[in-house]
């Protein structure tokens, strides 16, 4: 029986590639339509270009210096009206006592009375009334003394205005002075405000002493890694 004729191809493919199906004889006497062997792929078809991976080179990041830090305007000078507390942009100075600003945590001013004085002058005054009650005492030196402990524990009463400077790592500071509360409050606020801001200056300034040397140190590793490259031992593998 002839072969029947290969079935053309739609699709366009190459014949030499994928092979027509061929008809054979079987045992039953009947045919059977038997699939070709796949074609074996080539080496040149399958296989896929090896992509080319670039060596990996590591760019030294730049070494920034830090900008440096701008000038600051000192603040003027600042004084009570009695002259017991001058105050620079750098330090204080109380009754003749010079501090620097830096040296300061914080400053505080609060009024205080004079307890032993109004201690004295309560018992004296006690003393005296029961003394004049009990007529151990005449009208004229009684009345006289009488006036000398209110006098006393008035002045306990009247007090005065307490200045604690907090120093690092040492004891407070204190100072009596006298006047009005309110001026001695804006002055020790001013003070507290020129303590902080001398911190803060500080602080910028060690920051920025720190970078340039992190900087200088990373400069003389750059330098010494050109001149001195590391030394390449051989190795058994190699």
């Amino acid at each position: 029986m002839p072969t029947p004729p290969a079935p053309e191809n739609p699709l366009g493919t190459n014949p030499a590639a994928v092979p027509a199906p061929t008809w054979v004889l079987s045992s039953t006497a009947g045919m059977r339509l038997v699939d070709p062997p796949a074609a074996a792929s080539s080496a040149a078809e399958t296989s896929l270009p090896e992509a080319l991976v670039p060596p990996v080179v590591e760019v030294p990041a730049p070494i920034l210096f830090p900008v440096p830090l701008s000038p600051v305007v000192p603040l003027p000078t600042v004084q009570s009206p009695d002259g017991k507390l001058v105050l620079t942009d750098t330090a204080v100075t109380v009754l003749g006592q010079t501090f620097g600003l830096r040296e300061l945590e914080r400053a505080e001013v609060q009024h205080v009375r004079w307890v032993l004085w109004v201690l004295l002058g309560g018992l004296s005054l006690a003393v005296v009334t029961i003394a004049f009650l009990q007529n151990w005492l005449h009208t004229g030196p009684a009345m006289l003394s009488m006036a000398a402990t209110a006098l006393l524990l008035a002045y306990g009463q009247r007090g005065t205005n307490r200045l604690r400077l907090w120093l690092l790592g040492r004891l407070p500071a204190h100072f009596a002075l006298a006047g009005d509360l309110s001026q001695w409050q804006r002055l020790v606020s001013e003070l507290n405000r020129r303590v902080v801001r001398a911190h803060d200056r500080a602080a910028a300034e060690a920051a920025y002493s720190l970078a340039v040397a992190e900087a200088e140190r990373l400069v003389r590793q750059a330098q010494e890694a050109a001149f001195y490259p590391p030394p390449t031992f051989p190795t058994p593998f190699s």
